[in-house]
């Protein structure tokens, strides 16, 4: 069993990881403030399973093999730029409307969808098998038991760090939705910023190395 300030300190690490700034934190506020909490608590349920995806994947060694394998990670990669791209032009295209307008009018998406992108927003995004496959081999040690259950533990502490903070973030972003309706330039300039940061993901995570 791990021991307790060895989960506090992962705990910390995964709060860091939390607290930046990324596709996740931008997708949960934006179904949010468009379509209440309850959008963003099954976007946060779709988030959340993404995350259970690579800590299983880490926990049985299969990450291990796609980022020993170049072309695999590769390709994991490219989905993601991809898809980000995808969702700063949903963002700009003519048409649209801000995911953070508060419009009534706005079409809402269904269960299905909402949970759908949030799982696809996370799982394909490297960098979160990679945050996992870097920092638990430092935390993992044989002699506290089982590595496998030592794995899941991480990974269930960082799901409980994950689900408490963003649980906070759809919250406040759902509280917020008049003001924001009320401010027609601000919400002009922000499709734009929008459309920057997911384009800047993308292609921050296109030029990224891995390893």
């Amino acid at each position: 069993m791990l021991p307790f300030q060895q989960l506090v300190l992962f705990a910390l690490s995964a709060l860091l990881m939390v607290l930046i700034p990324g596709p996740n934190m931008i997708y949960l506020i934006s179904r949010s403030v468009t379509q209440g909490r309850k959008a963003g608590l099954i976007s946060l349920a779709g988030v959340i399973t993404g995350f259970v995806f690579h800590i299983t994947l880490v926990s049985f060694g299969l990450t291990a093999v796609l980022m020993a394998v170049p072309y695999a990670y590769t390709i994991l990669k490219a989905a993601g730029s991809l898809y980000l791209l995808y969702l700063a032009w949903q963002t700009i295209k003519p048409g649209s409307k801000s995911p953070f307008a508060g419009n009534a009018r706005l079409a809402p998406d269904s269960n299905v969808k909402l949970y759908t992108v949030g799982l696809f927003t996370n799982m394909l995004n490297p960098k979160v098998a990679v945050f996992y496959l870097s920092l638990f081999p430092q935390f993992i040690h044989p002699e506290y038991g089982s590595v496998l259950t030592q794995s899941f533990l991480l990974g269930f502490t960082q799901i409980c760090v994950s689900c408490t903070v963003n649980f906070l973030i759809i919250i406040f972003a759902a509280s917020v939705t008049q003001w924001l309706g009320a401010n027609p330039k601000w919400v002009k300039v922000q499709k734009w910023i929008m459309a920057g940061v997911f384009g800047g993901l993308a292609v921050k995570m296109a030029l990224d190395k891995g390893k």
